[in-house]
């Protein structure tokens, strides 16, 4: 009786073929958005070339998309959570796809420009309305699925962007990084009509928070842009001082604004009451720094002490991005098995004791050295975020899905800006590139061991530790 019981019960967890094609499509839609932060990295100089500019103007092409994204993605969770997922991705994905288009065919750079800023509209629909139909089409035991889903795809995307940016660059024109964002697109789209059932917007008061989005929208702009600033012009800079008033000011207003609106806030008070939730989001703006540091300075030291070409400092990334990529496969059933604390805490850990493998670098260190380092910060950043963000969405309630996928990766976001100006404070302060390296990435391992300890002390409840000690005894018989 027993074993008939687990026929049904595996037979009902089957993924059926529209389900996986749905996954499919999903995974379209990450790859899109996380391969355009990092294909056209690799393109600036070549824009520089053709435009006539200086890096402090080019530099928008990244930082102004990643901008415009990080501040408007709270309000595109919103927006798809009240008037429905597939219609938020579907109007995201003809934006995005447009303005790439547009971008592709610029004849100057402001044209260019702009064109990035609108893609980040784009992009800030199409994430969160993509985050919440992964987790809608799969039951909550297979909610680590989704997360490595979502977080592979992301990887993939991450690791082949300076690839893919790269070789096109060289061999055709740069100009063919935003023209192969609307194949994908449409494709996206059409397997997403196809197989994604159209889902049911939340019931309620469907009326927009403007003030809310309107104050939110501008302490998030003032914020990021005193954090990307604040390394150049200093920190004590009357500008940026001022930028971090009107954070401030703005951000408490908008914690006012959504008190008296109550139910229909752009962030509902159920959310922000979520400790689950926000012990996650805590997580993830301590431990963003790591990957986000990695991600600069990894290709600074191989460029400048190596003597690595831009294509192949993006090669040189592939230890961290490709098992990230693969871990995040990996990461899904461990989720589903074990439960949050340990997935999440194992992926904090590997990211900890990843960036102080990397701290030992020295000016004489060749690229070998950098790779064990590597490979763990990869372990951890598959097993972390997969698995924070599902942690995080499982919390709240299905309706909510898309906001809390957005309101996780504007931490990932904020932390990871905050962490870069510390990052960058403390290499300009060493005389040695490889001294503040390794200073910086002692610093960045002490955030991701804080992130372990919130992990330890208030994430995912109490360890299954009948499950834990099955682990161990298999793992003694294997060995």
């Amino acid at each position: 009786m027993a074993e008939t019981n687990d026929k049904t019960k595996g037979s009902e967890e089957k993924l059926s073929r529209s389900t996986i094609l749905g996954l499919g499509a999903m995974a379209v839609g990450i790859f899109v958005v996380a391969n355009d932060f990092t294909s056209l990295a690799v393109a600036l100089p070549a824009m520089e070339r053709d435009f006539g500019v200086d890096v402090t103007t080019i530099q928008w092409v990244i930082n102004g998309y990643a901008m415009v994204f990080g501040v408007l993605i709270v309000t595109g969770g919103r927006l798809a959570d009240m008037f429905g997922r597939r219609l938020a991705f579907f109007v995201g994905s003809a934006i995005f796809a447009t303005f790439s288009v547009i971008g592709g065919l610029a004849p100057d750079v402001w044209v260019v420009l702009a064109a990035r800023f609108l893609m980040g509209v784009g992009g800030a629909l199409m994430w969160p309305a993509t985050l919440g139909m992964t987790y809608d089409l799969l039951p909550k035991s297979k909610a680590g699925l989704a997360g490595g889903v979502v977080m592979s795809a992301a990887g993939l995307g991450n690791a082949v962007g300076p690839l893919i940016g790269g070789a096109l660059t060289e061999f055709i024109s740069w100009r063919w990084i935003f023209f192969l964002n609307l194949p994908v697109a449409v494709f996206g789209v059409l397997v997403t009509l196809a197989v994604i059932p159209k889902d049911k917007p939340t019931k309620g008061d469907h009326k927009v928070d403007y003030a809310g989005i309107a104050v939110l929208s501008a302490g998030l702009l003032a914020l990021l842009l005193a954090l990307d600033e604040g390394t150049d012009l200093g920190w004590l800079d009357v500008r940026i001082i001022g930028l971090f008033v009107v954070a401030a000011v703005a951000l408490i207003g908008f914690a006012l604004i959504e008190r008296r609106i109550g139910a229909r806030a752009l962030v509902p008070r159920a959310v922000l009451a979520n400790r689950q939730f926000m012990f996650a989001c805590i997580t993830v703006l301590l431990t963003s720094a790591v990957f986000f540091a990695a991600l600069l300075y990894v290709p600074q030291y191989m460029m400048k002490q190596l003597g690595f070409t831009a294509l192949q400092a993006g090669l040189g990334l592939l230890p961290v991005m490709g098992v990230f990529a693969l871990t995040s496969f990996i990461s899904g059933p461990a989720y589903n098995r074990f439960g949050a604390k340990i997935t999440v805490g194992f992926g904090a850990a590997m990211l900890s004791g990843g960036m102080f493998l990397m701290s030992t670098i020295d000016p004489g260190a060749p690229y070998p050295v950098l790779i064990p380092g590597m490979v763990v910060m990869g372990i951890g950043v598959g097993f972390f975020y997969s698995s924070t963000t599902t942690a995080a969405m499982t919390s709240l309630d299905k309706s909510q899905g898309s906001l809390a996928g957005a309101i996780i990766y504007m931490c990932q976001i904020a932390g990871g800006s905050v962490g870069l100006g510390l990052n960058t404070a403390i290499v300009v302060s060493n005389p040695k590139l490889s001294d503040g390296i390794s200073n910086a990435f002692i610093v960045d391992g002490l955030l991701a061991a804080c992130g372990l300890v919130i992990v330890i002390l208030f994430i995912g409840g109490r360890v299954d530790r009948t499950e834990l000690a099955s682990l161990i005894y298999r793992h003694k018989a294997h060995g």
